[in-house]
């Protein structure tokens, strides 16, 4: 016997936003939770197959309603990330509807921001929620996965809010072995190159003005690795990106670097690492003996989680194919 549900929305703006361009997002919605969508008036009606469906497609509607009314316009990727993040129910009333709040509660807001990011995946979601309870965070997967991009958001969030006094950037240098001094320039422009993929995720976060002033007021600042040495970062958040091309020992000497109020996030690939042959990742040495350790957490993305352009999941698929 089929059952449904019917929800009353308290505007024509909300219910157009909520079912997007052309019902796009009513569309995907139905094609998730296998129902029937219609809609009259500021009315949504759902005819699905099961009191769980039903169950599921409120939780949907009701987190797009909050994040109209929020002032956002829900992308298709966002409600299909929403209508597929149920957890399994084991029976508990409430527990599959974690996914989407755990979506819900994780976005990150950045002052003078172009817009709010929302994860597109629970293991982003989880990764962003680690950021916010641990000093140490650890993010592992491949390309296209969003590591370097919600790193990067919820530490402009932090600056911006003044929750945090600098932004640190850092990268290990592999293709020039560390040794920069034969390149023009100052330190900066020897290690722009290098840190590009940061600055590309900051504009596309921020204002390009923004960026500027943090710059000038210090409170972005650019470093590779190797000049890390000796310091004691404190009140500040440090990003450490391709982390997988850390040896042992600069591994151990960043993490050596984390002071008082500061926070890390390491983020690399475990299947791109650039060493010379016989020399250890730190990223990978890192993994096996400090997953045990309080304080810290550990984000693993995969395929799954790949937010590029839909090509790159299929790329990683064949490679990781060619292995095995």
């Amino acid at each position: 016997m089929e059952t449904g549900i019917t929800i009353v929305l308290d505007s024509s703006e909300i219910l157009s936003g909520v079912c997007g361009v052309n019902d796009q997002n009513l569309k995907v919605i139905a094609g998730s939770l296998g129902g029937q969508i219609c809609t009259r008036g500021n009315e949504i009606s759902f005819t699905g197959s099961d009191r769980r469906g039903i169950s599921r497609f409120k939780t949907v509607i009701d987190n797009l309603i909050h994040a109209v009314r929020e002032g956002e316009a829900p992308s298709i990727e966002y409600v299909e990330t929403l209508a597929g993040s149920f957890l399994p129910g084991e029976g508990r009333e409430g527990k599959e509807e974690q996914g989407p709040r755990t979506l819900r509660d994780n976005l990150i807001q950045i002052p003078q921001g172009f817009a709010k990011v929302f994860p597109r995946s629970r293991n982003q979601a989880l990764f962003i929620e680690g950021m916010r309870k641990h000093d140490i965070s650890f993010c592992v997967g491949p390309a296209g996965t969003g590591k370097t991009y919600l790193a990067i958001a919820e530490s402009l969030r932090l600056v911006l809010s003044k929750k945090m006094r600098k932004l640190v950037l850092t990268r290990p240098v592999v293709e020039a072995g560390e040794s920069l001094g034969y390149l023009p320039g100052d330190l900066a422009q020897k290690i722009n190159p290098y840190l590009r993929p940061l600055y590309d995720a900051m504009e596309a976060l921020v204002p390009y003005e923004v960026i500027r002033r943090l710059e000038d007021i210090r409170s972005i600042e650019v470093a590779p690795l190797a000049y890390m040495r000796g310091r004691s970062l404190n009140d500040c958040i440090v990003i450490l990106d391709e982390a997988q091309n850390t040896t042992r020992e600069q591994m151990k000497m960043f993490l050596t670097r984390i002071g008082q109020g500061a926070r890390a996030v390491i983020t690399g690939d475990t299947t791109q690492v650039d060493l010379p042959r016989r020399v250890d990742s730190g990223l990978l040495h890192a993994l096996s003996i400090l997953t045990k350790v309080e304080g810290m957490y550990f984000a693993y993305l995969n395929t799954a989680d790949v937010v590029r352009n839909p090509l790159i999941k299929k790329i990683i698929e064949a490679y990781d194919a060619e292995k095995n």
